[in-house]
C-alpha cells in the first residue's frame, strides 16, 4: 500500500573532505537557516507526471530519462521488481548545479527516499520511526541513489551519497559507511564562486594512476585525518587535511583558487581545498576564525576577478529526512 504523499529533504554534502578522495563526505547545513538541498515530493496520480520546480530548476533536465531524482525511482522500483505505479514527483531544485555542493546527490537522494518511503507508506510524520525505517533500508537507499549519481558523474562514487542519505561525518569501507566523529564547533566555509564545474569534467583532468609516493601521502593523510578525528587532536587534523590526489589537477578548473586557498589559511583556517569537485571552496575553520575566513576567502576570489557568496555550516546529523511540514496526507 502506497502512503497518499511524501516528501523529503536531501542535504547538501562536501566530497573527498580534501584527504579522502571518493571515500570521505561530510552533509552540512547552513548556520543562517536557509534550507541548502533539495526536496522531492511523490503521491499517487493518475499518470506519471514529473514536475521541476524551484530557484534552480532551469538547471536541471526536466526529461525524465536525464533527470537524476526520477533515474534514482527507476532504480529503487527496478531494485524491488516492481513495476513503477502511476505517480507524480516534484523536485524542488534549490541546491546549485554544478556547485562542488553534492547537488547530483541531493536530487538523487531525495528521489530514492522519497519513493522507497512512499512505496513503504511510512509515516514520515514521526521522525524516530522514519529513520528507523530508513536504516532498514539504507543498502538499498545507497545501491540506487549512486546508480543515479553515477548517470551524472560517469562513475559510482558515495563520498557524497553516503553523508546526504546518513547525515554525518562519513567513511566508506569494504563493510559500508561508518559515521566519523565531528569536532565540536567546527565550522565549514564554503565560498561560491558564480560558475558551474561538472562533476564529469573535473574528473576528466584526473590521471589514471597515481606514482608511488603520491598514493603514500594521500594514504598517510587519510589514515592520520580519521585518526584525528577519533583522537580529537586539531594540530594533526591541520596537517592531514591536504589533497594530493585531486587537487593538483583540478585547481585550474577554478580561477582565483590558490588565492582563496592561501587567504583562507593565512587567516586561521584549519584547511582549505576544493570542496568535492569544484568549484567551491572549502575551509574548516575553528569559531574563533569565521568572520576572518570568510572575508579573506571573498577577497581571494575577488582579487581574481571572480564573483563570489559565502556560506557558514555545520555538519548535518541527521541526512535525508521528511520535509516541510503536511509531508504526509492520510
Amino acid at each position: 500500500m502506497n502512503a497518499a504523499r511524501v516528501r523529503v529533504f536531501a542535504p547538501a554534502s562536501i566530497g573527498n573532505v580534501i584527504a579522502g578522495f571518493d571515500v570521505m563526505g561530510a552533509a552540512v547545513a547552513a548556520l543562517d537557516g536557509a534550507p541548502l538541498g533539495d526536496t522531492v515530493t511523490v503521491e499517487p496520480a493518475a499518470e506519471t507526471q514529473l514536475v521541476v520546480e524551484g530557484p534552480f530548476a532551469a538547471r536541471v533536465p526536466a526529461a525524465a530519462a536525464e533527470n537524476l531524482c526520477w533515474r534514482a525511482t527507476l532504480a529503487v522500483a527496478s531494485g524491488r521488481g516492481i513495476p513503477l505505479p502511476a505517480l507524480r514527483m516534484t523536485l524542488c531544485k534549490a541546491m546549485p548545479v554544478g556547485s562542488g555542493l553534492g547537488s547530483s546527490s541531493a536530487s538523487a537522494v531525495a528521489g530514492a527516499v522519497a519513493t522507497a518511503a512512499w512505496f513503504d507508506a511510512v509515516d514520515v510524520r514521526e521522525l524516530p520511526s522514519f529513520l528507523e525505517w530508513r536504516a532498514a533500508r539504507a543498502g538499498e537507499l545507497l545501491d540506487a541513489a549512486g546508480k543515479a549519481e553515477a548517470h551524472a558523474a560517469g562513475a559510482t562514487h558515495l563520498d557524497n551519497v553516503a553523508p546526504c542519505l546518513l547525515g554525518g561525518w562519513q567513511l566508506l569501507t569494504p563493510a559500508g559507511p561508518r559515521s566519523l566523529p565531528v569536532p565540536p564547533g567546527l565550522r565549514w566555509v564554503l565560498a561560491c564562486p558564480d560558475f558551474e564545474l561538472a562533476t564529469r569534467t573535473a574528473r576528466a583532468v584526473l590521471p589514471a594512476q597515481l606514482d608511488r609516493a603520491t598514493a603514500v601521502a594521500h594514504s598517510a593523510n587519510l589514515a592520520a585525518a580519521v585518526h584525528a578525528l577519533h583522537s580529537g587532536e586539531w594540530l594533526l587534523l591541520k596537517a592531514a587535511l591536504r589533497d594530493v590526489v585531486a587537487e593538483p589537477h583540478r585547481a585550474a578548473l577554478v580561477p582565483g583558487f590558490r588565492e582563496v586557498q592561501s587567504a583562507a589559511r593565512g587567516a586561521g583556517a584549519l584547511a582549505c581545498s576544493l570542496s568535492g569537485a569544484g568549484p567551491a571552496v572549502v575551509a574548516l575553520v575553528e569559531p574563533a576564525s569565521v568572520q576572518a575566513v570568510c572575508a579573506a576567502m571573498c577577497r581571494g576570489f575577488a582579487e581574481a576577478g571572480v564573483s563570489s557568496s559565502v556560506r557558514v555550516c555545520a555538519v548535518d546529523p541527521i541526512g535525508a529526512r521528511p520535509g516541510a511540514a503536511d509531508v504526509v496526507d492520510q
